[in-house]
């Protein structure tokens, strides 16, 4: 179907300003457009009971770790569900403040308590150091989790474009440790393979294969390192045995193909996966609920589908 119409009108919006592509600035411009651009399309995002912030020791040092509580927890209460979402930007852009509001928006409509990491970034941090801080936070957050009155055995993973990439990783990264067990994992419009998609002309105005190309480069040291699964988990000889999915994609999106490729090749090996397609909607649109009405649904599908994770234990297939 045609772009819609409300994305359209984002599109115009930036095509009549003569808005540059992110990947023609320098880095430190296209940071601050990247944050910018989300707080105008989100806004300050929903309030929620409590914002706690602390740090967690990473590898190359201390990281920001950001907890949101959506409501008070009594003491009797039976311990709680968490969820680590990791905020996208190509692992060069994006910031705690750029996942802020689906963060809040996520932990309001599921009831866990949510956390985000403000994990390093490339072309300073070269893979897999983002991957690595990942890690430290996910770790941290299971060790801890008795502490904060919440249920280890009931943490998820999730994140969006490049951390949808990795909250991938770090399923594949806790099957060849041998745990944490992670009860789920949320991937909305994820890279999972290093390759530059063929989409065409490439419009300016929209995230596009320029786009990608340019976040690889920065991400990865030597191309080589593009076959390595924990950069394109698509490429793992198999993904048997890693936890249940949720797969979000959108039309008009050049990553749209390997995302869906990944949900599938996790349904071959055996693994729930539900995969929905927003029709008519650009890269990014789940972050941007005030101007378009899919992100919103697509928000609200993810904690459906995280709700019933956290519920059963196990998530339902798609149907």
């Amino acid at each position: 179907m045609p772009l819609h119409p409300q994305a359209e009108a984002v599109r115009a919006r930036r095509a009549a300003a003569g808005t540059p592509p992110l990947y023609t600035r320098t880095l430190a411009e296209a940071r601050a457009a990247d944050l910018a651009d989300l707080r105008a399309a989100t806004g300050a995002g929903e309030p929620v009971h409590r914002v706690e912030e602390s740090t967690v020791e990473g590898p190359g040092g201390p990281l920001a770790l950001r907890r949101y509580r959506p409501a008070p927890r009594p003491q009797d209460a039976p311990p709680g569900p968490a969820l680590l979402y990791l905020y996208g930007g190509g692992w060069v852009l994006g910031s705690l403040e750029t996942g802020d509001p689906v963060c809040r928006a996520l932990a309001n409509a599921t009831g866990a308590d949510v956390f985000a990491v403000g994990y390093r970034h490339a072309p300073e941090h070269r893979f897999p150091a983002a991957l690595h801080d990942c890690w430290a936070a996910l770790d941290r957050i299971v060790r801890q989790a008795p502490q904060w009155g919440l249920d280890p055995a009931r943490i998820a993973v999730g994140g969006d474009s490049a951390g949808g990439n990795l909250a991938a990783a770090l399923t594949l990264l806790a099957r060849e440790r041998g745990g944490p067990a992670i009860l789920h994992q949320l991937l909305v419009y994820p890279n999972t393979d290093h390759r530059v998609p063929a989409d065409g002309e490439a419009d300016p105005a929209l995230f596009n294969r320029h786009s990608v190309a340019w976040y690889w480069s920065h991400y990865l040291a030597d191309p080589a390192d593009g076959a390595n699964p924990l950069a394109s988990p698509l490429r793992a000889p198999s993904l048997a045995g890693l936890p249940p999915a949720t797969v979000i994609t959108a039309e008009y999106d050049p990553l749209r193909a390997e995302g869906e490729e990944y949900a599938e090749a996790l349904r071959a090996a055996g693994v729930p996966v539900a995969l929905r397609r927003y029709d008519g909607m650009p890269h990014g649109f789940f972050a941007m609920p005030g101007l378009l009405d899919d992100g919103r649904r697509a928000q609200l599908f993810a904690a459906e589908r995280l709700v019933a994770a956290y519920r059963t234990g196990v998530a339902e297939g798609a149907r």
